[in-house]
């Protein structure tokens, strides 16, 4: 009787227990439908923002030849083939190459994918056709995505929509990762069972048990923890989302999702991005052993990463092949021809990332947008780089710097370091940005953040400013001696030439050409320090240096942007354009947000930046930058100016043309002496870039108040090159009257008394 008692009570418990579990179930299942539902079914992908480069305009006659513009292609990633099939291909034959363009969103219009053939010949484009034969002015290739500016977590995707997914990835997906996709309910406890076993027979894993569904919401959902409770709430929210959404719906999902690489701190999402990030080109052009690497690296990023496990990363590639053709996906013929196939990844270097300019990109933004904004908001940025401008100077910097590590070997191994900034003066367009030699990866951007003494970078600011009083001009006399600066606390500065030695009487130009610290001290206590300080402001610098004597010689530490934005003004003739990166930003839906439009404030009148800029001149071809010839053409003309910090622990060039300015830093990172000046180290890398760019000569027009002359370059007499050996041509203001070599005294007062007559007359008539 007890015992029936004791019975009827465990089986009350039981039922009672079983109830419980049963309704705790339920509300665990309802739970986690409650979270799963709303959030998938409103998902919204955080969505970097996407920038682009500055498109390529063909035209006829611009200077390029049919190898650069396949060069071009390339960068793009279109494909060579016999037959123009599909966009994103291209067909060469000799002088001619026919392009099958993509579709592509330009930040003003979308173009809709077509044909165009370029003609060239004799180096340059000769026409543009359509594909009925008619001319085409103007063509503009695809702007180059160059990254995103992803989050902090570094989550970086491209969101495809179904029609732009090959038709072979979801085929190939359920093949190798879920065969009973199409027919369970979320989980497959038949494949579960078998990778248990097929893993345990060979002691690794061979196989993974998981569905499609499963493996989704592992990634959107849940964390990479390996427990039996996660295990259980992936298998209930699998079977919840299968019972929720359609196939189609979690496939393009899984396939918008799924972590497929690491690049640095970023994170590669979904195959739409990863098609970009390992071959360079949109989803919907990739080949089957392209589809098939993807679909490899699926089951282990890091294991099967091609970059860095090639063979490994083959070998699974090839397997995917063979299932492929084993389930009837492909033919065995396709799968033959896919193996034998290269992996054709791109490297690093070329897979259009460009870690420093986008952080300039991103400083940019972060002025008018929320940081959210940039990282989920799907925005397109439309900037000013110039990708061939940037794999130029990224190969240059690169190239000199090996050599020069040659040359100075340091005992511990320590390499040089170096930055480059490009613009484009008239524009202040930055068209490169080069943080680094490691250009491919993020770190530390030495061209926005690295902060050095800029040397005799600051002479130019000097002489502007005694330009600007009006009792200097290019052949002023001036006093290269020693000289005492009284400083506080009773503290003496006694600057020295970098020769040690003295000069004497010399004219201004050639004080700023050959870098004389004595003459520019001498010139820069007449000028007033305080008045140098403000010219560096007007010209550019944000922050006002501290006036003391030590700024004349370049007691200042810049990064080598701030130093582009003050050369820029110059190079612009007096004109300050803030240096800017983004051109517009352009919202998901394709409307625009925000233009940056060029802003241009006059800064420094016109014609005395005239006269510093021939006094510039000067350096590259008499001074401590002629060295710059050694390379490029006697026929460019280029105004620079370079610089060496005490105890040779920078080396600076900073010099435009009548297209390019470009500033260029070298140094250590720990600020250890290099050994190099300005002309020994930065300026072989400017030099190294610039003859590998299609520049122009600085070519600005005489202001109508300066008169041009010649002066003997060690005296500053005004002479004639007939008359003298050593002579340099200057700017100076029409009224002034020089002291004239003797013997060349009458050639000089009769152009005097030609241009007195002229201007009697004008007055008379």
């Amino acid at each position: 009787m007890a015992t029936s008692r004791r019975a009827r009570r465990l089986r009350r418990i039981l039922l009672i227990a079983a109830i419980i579990a049963i309704v705790a179930d339920g509300l665990f299942i309802l739970y986690l439908d409650r979270i799963v539902t709303p959030q998938f079914e409103g998902r919204r992908w955080t969505l970097p923002a996407q920038v682009f480069a500055q498109p390529l305009e063909l035209y006829a006659g611009l200077p390029m030849p049919a190898d650069a513009l396949e060069q071009e292609l390339v960068r793009l990633h279109y494909t060579p083939v016999d037959n123009l099939a599909r966009p994103g291909t291209y067909h060469r034959r000799g002088s001619r190459i026919d392009i099958a363009t993509r579709r592509v969103q330009f930040a003003e219009e979308v173009r809709e994918a077509g044909t165009v053939s370029v003609l060239t010949g004799g180096g340059s484009i000769q026409r543009l056709l359509d594909s009925g034969g008619a001319d085409v002015p103007l063509f503009r290739l695809d702007p180059l995505l160059i990254g995103s500016i992803f989050p902090i977590h570094g989550e970086d995707r491209i969101v495809v929509s179904p029609a732009e997914v090959p038709s072979l990835l979801p085929a190939a997906l359920k093949v190798v990762e879920d065969r009973k996709f199409d027919r369970h309910h979320g989980v497959d406890p038949e494949a579960i069972a078998r990778a248990a076993w097929v893993n345990l027979r060979s002691g690794s894993i061979e196989q993974g048990g998981s569905t499609l569904t499963q493996q989704l919401v592992r990634s959107y959902f849940l964390d990479d923890r390996q427990t039996l409770w996660r295990k259980i709430k992936e298998a209930l929210m699998a079977i919840i989302l299968e019972a929720r959404f359609d196939k189609a719906d979690l496939m393009n999902a899984y396939i918008n999702e799924i972590y497929l690489g690491q690049d640095g701190e970023r994170a590669i999402h979904g195959f739409g991005l990863a098609s970009r990030f390992y071959f360079g080109k949109p989803l919907d052009e990739l080949d089957l052993h392209e589809i098939a690497l993807l679909v490899a690296v699926v089951r282990g990023p890091s294991y099967y990463d091609p970059r860095l496990h090639a063979d490994r990363a083959r070998a699974r590639r090839d397997l995917v092949l063979r299932q492929l053709a084993h389930f009837e996906a492909i033919t065995e013929q396709q799968a033959q021809d896919a193996v034998a196939l290269p992996l054709g990844v791109t490297t690093r270097v070329t897979s259009g990332y460009y870690p420093a300019y986008l952080d300039f990109v991103r400083r940019t933004l972060r002025r008018d947008y929320h940081e959210e904004d940039l990282t989920e908001a799907g925005l397109k940025v439309y900037t000013s780089l110039d990708p061939r401008v940037q794999a130029t100077g990224e190969q240059a910097l690169n190239d000199e710097l090996t050599r020069l590590d040659r040359l100075r070997k340091t005992k511990d191994g320590v390499q040089l370091e170096g930055a480059i900034v490009v613009t484009a003066p008239q524009s202040g367009d930055v068209i490169a940005v080069i943080g680094g030699r490691q250009v491919g990866f993020d770190g530390f951007n030495r061209a926005l953040d690295a902060r050095r003494s800029i040397g005799s970078l600051a002479k130019p600011m000097v002489y502007l400013a005694a330009l600007e009083t009006g009792r200097y001009n290019a052949a002023t006399i001036v006093l290269d001696e020693p000289i005492e600066v009284k400083l506080a606390r009773g503290k003496v500065w006694k600057p020295e030439n970098f020769t040690q030695e003295t000069y004497g009487p010399v004219p201004l130009t050639h004080a700023l050409a050959d870098s004389l610290n004595l003459a520019t001290v001498h010139v820069g206590l007449d000028v007033g320090v305080k008045n140098i300080a403000d010219t560096f402001v007007r010209l550019g610098l944000e922050q006002r240096p501290d006036p003391n004597p030590a700024l004349i010689l370049g007691s200042l530490d810049l990064a080598p942007l701030e130093v582009a934005q003050i050369f820029n003004s110059l190079a612009n003739g007096g004109f300050r354009t803030p240096l800017r990166a983004v051109r517009i930003v352009i919202g998901a839906d394709g409307t625009a947000l925000k233009a940056f439009p060029l802003q241009i404030t006059p800064v420094a009148d016109s014609a005395t930046v005239y006269q510093l800029n021939r006094m510039l001149t000067k350096v590259t071809q008499r001074g401590t930058g002629r060295a710059v010839y050694s390379r490029l053409s006697p026929d460019i003309v280029v105004a620079g100016k370079t610089g060496t910090s005490s105890e040779f622990r920078d080396s600076w060039f900073a010099g435009f043309t009548g297209s390019h300015l470009a500033v260029v830093w070298v140094g250590y990172d720990d600020n250890r002496p290099t050994g190099l000046t300005g002309a020994a180290g930065a300026l072989s890398i400017w030099s190294n870039l610039m003859r590998r760019l299609p520049i122009t000569s600085w070519d600005a027009p005489l202001p109508e108040s300066l008169r041009e002359t010649w002066i003997e370059y060690d005296t500053g007499l005004e002479t004639r090159p007939t008359c003298s050996e050593d002579v340099v041509s200057i700017a100076v203001p029409s009224e002034t009257v020089l002291p004239a070599k003797p013997g060349c005294i009458e050639g000089a007062f009769s152009d005097f008394a030609t241009r007195a007559k002229q201007w009697l007359k004008g007055i008379i008539h």
